[in-house]
């Protein structure tokens, strides 16, 4: 299941069979990552949060939105639904879970007044004016299959001993070549990920904080993205979040997009 607000150590024989170390450290990383991506158990995760994003002069802007995700036969699947300010309340956003591949993408644009889907090679464009694209929106939550895994090492972040594990994109079309992430060795909770473009340029660096034990699940209630070069940065503030509160599975269609209403 893959309800985040968005694993093993690798035990080795020393000079035994470099070629089956590698293949061995590999499988333990890739664990690792599936892991932790799945690691709140939960049918559905409700939440209200706040969008600040800090512009590089020091000026923020809030949004207020309203997120519904829900696991299934089905996949995965989430909703994003702005309610503050004016300009950009209903606007809607919708995300399907394709296992082994990428994901399916609508927006409903109050402006437009129809429901238009997102093409994979709009993956890198931003969303909503922030600092996070449409590939940011599932990148935590991608299968582990389509990337290829490795620890490079350990490191502590905040007191939090981590493996940090380069995963290096199999798929042409996702925007980054390569993330490296930072997950706590004892929660799986991950702390970190560092972007870096097609180029092998360290671009975006994304970070969870402000854990909090929500319904006997540790949740980051703070997501922040940089974008560095830009000098501006996306936080996502929860407020409110509800584990497993009935969700009707209308809520998780076009329909519902352009309505508003669930069938």
């Amino acid at each position: 299941m893959k309800n985040n607000v968005t694993i093993m150590p690798c035990v080795m024989f020393a000079l035994f069979f470099s070629i089956g170390s590698v293949s061995a450290q590999a499988v333990d990383a890739e664990v690792i990552i599936d892991r932790s991506r799945n690691r709140i158990q939960a049918d559905t995760t409700s939440t209200r949060s706040r969008m600040v994003l800090a512009a590089k002069d020091g000026t923020a802007s809030e949004r207020v939105m309203d997120q519904y995700s829900k696991d299934g036969p089905k996949g995965h699947r989430k909703i994003i639904v702005f309610q503050r300010p004016a300009s950009v309340a209903n606007t809607r956003f919708l995300t399907l879970e394709n296992p082994g591949a990428n994901d399916d993408q609508w927006i409903f644009l109050p402006s437009l007044g129809k429901v238009r889907r997102i093409a994979s090679s709009e993956g890198s464009n931003s969303f909503m004016g922030s600092d996070l694209s449409y590939d940011d929106l599932s990148a935590m939550d991608r299968d582990a299959n389509l990337d290829t895994h490795r620890i490079i090492r350990e490191e502590s972040i905040a007191g939090n001993l981590c493996y940090v594990i380069e995963s290096i994109s199999k798929d042409n079309t996702f925007q980054y070549s390569k993330m490296i992430q930072y997950i706590d060795k004892s929660t799986y909770v991950n702390h970190k990920a560092e972007l870096f473009d097609r180029r092998g340029t360290l671009v975006k660096i994304l970070e969870m904080s402000e854990l909090k034990d929500v319904q006997g699940r540790l949740t980051p209630m703070v997501t922040k993205m940089t974008t560095l070069s830009a000098g501006t940065s996306t936080s996502i503030i929860v407020d409110i979040i509800k584990y497993d509160d009935p969700i009707p599975e209308g809520v998780f269609t076009t329909s519902y997009l352009e309505t508003g209403r669930a069938r």
